[in-house]
């Protein structure tokens, strides 16, 4: 086993070879990893031209990567409690997925256990992994080259998935966070607005308030003054996203604006979501995998951030924008203040001040709006 401090390639000279042969890569992070591992996956597409590359995700991310033109096949892991007879034969067609590709290569990019038992069932000779402190004695041993990048904490995202290529001499351009739409898509989307009710004349702002995660919200009733503004002032239309559990939430932010706010909450897939999101003029949301989405399919965002890191999490170039309430302590990266789930720069955060930067952002790009109507300057 090697460790490999990573970047390295200033020179070149500790550079190492990717064997040529089916790929796996192991991305078992949440929705929105998956989507910010979209460069790494065009990454090792240039690299491996016609051979197979295969990713295993985590089962509720499997549409988004079954929709990836850069890949040949996706082995999910599904976490849902079975009988333990379900469960053997769940775990006998998982191994045997993951074998009957014959794997030359597997890497995986995160720092768990699972994605490292996946790497090593599948057999590969050559398992590539991220190095883990205070991991089981076994995990990092289960790989033949541990990669230790440096410097993480003020990278985005997406780029710490691409250190772990870096040692590898992959030669790759300059790889974009992006998700490809797929025409049956588009339909289904026009499908999914058109029975909600939403107008064919009028722009589109899409609105997603939730997480996973209560400390990265914003209050509700802030959210519903912004969606009052949106559509009273500025004449969008707006659909709110979200999860089937979210979908209650969501119903109460449209109620009073007679057609003009619409409640798509748990109405998408998340493979269906990028296509939704594509027909809107742009999206406003918390740190969420929506904004990634938003983002991979070219919308501009403007992200309302709390405790987590913009440097790290929100999306890149002059299109997106950030929101936060600008406290010294911000970024903490904690889970809500002291740990209490709650979050004071979120909580303090008024509409207003998201509003006034919502519309200036807005101005910037070219996206024009006023009472009644709401339209992108074609200039």
């Amino acid at each position: 086993m090697s460790l490999i401090h990573a970047p390295i390639l200033a020179d070149g000279s500790q550079s190492l070879s990717l064997p040529l042969g089916p790929t796996l890569l192991i991305q078992l992070g949440d929705i929105g990893d998956v989507v910010l591992t979209m460069p790494a996956l065009q990454v090792l597409r240039w690299r491996l031209s016609d051979q197979a590359l295969v990713v295993c995700v985590r089962e509720h991310a499997r549409e988004l990567a079954e929709d990836c033109p850069w890949i040949d096949g996706v082995i999910s892991v599904d976490k849902t409690r079975r009988r333990p007879r379900d469960e053997l034969a769940y775990q006998a067609r998982f191994l045997m997925n993951l074998r009957k590709f014959r794997f030359r290569t597997a890497i995986d990019l995160r720092t768990g256990s699972r994605g490292a038992i996946a790497a090593f069932l599948s057999g590969a000779p050559c398992r590539i992994g991220r190095f883990a402190n205070g991991a089981p004695f076994w995990r990092n041993r289960i790989f033949t080259h541990l990669v230790r990048p440096e410097n993480e904490l003020f990278q985005y995202a997406a780029e710490h998935n691409l250190n772990i290529l870096a040692p590898f001499s992959l030669g790759w351009k300059d790889p974009v966070l992006s998700l490809a739409i797929r025409e049956p898509r588009k339909k289904q989307a026009e499908a999914i607005l058109r029975e909600a009710g939403i107008p064919a004349n009028k722009p589109i702002a899409a609105v997603h308030p939730f997480s996973l995660w209560g400390y990265k919200e914003w209050r509700i009733e802030a959210w519903a003054c912004l969606i009052h503004w949106l559509s009273i002032k500025k004449g969008y239309s707006v659909v709110i996203t979200g999860s089937l559990s979210e979908q209650s939430r969501a119903q109460t932010l449209t109620k009073g604006l007679n057609g003009g706010a619409f409640n798509l909450a748990g109405k998408t897939t998340i493979g269906q979501l990028p296509a939704v999101l594509e027909r809107c003029s742009f999206l406003i949301g918390v740190d969420t995998a929506a904004l990634h989405i938003a983002a991979a399919v070219g919308l501009p965002t403007i992200g309302i951030f709390g405790p987590t890191s913009p440097v790290s999490w929100a999306p890149r170039g002059t299109r997106h924008c950030v929101v936060t309430k600008e406290m010294m302590c911000q970024p903490c990266r904690e889970k809500g203040c002291g740990g209490t789930e709650k979050s004071r720069c979120l909580d303090e955060l008024k509409a207003e001040e998201v509003i006034c930067q919502v519309e200036a952002h807005l101005e910037r790009i070219g996206i024009l709006a006023g009472p009644g109507r709401a339209s992108t300057d074609p200039s």
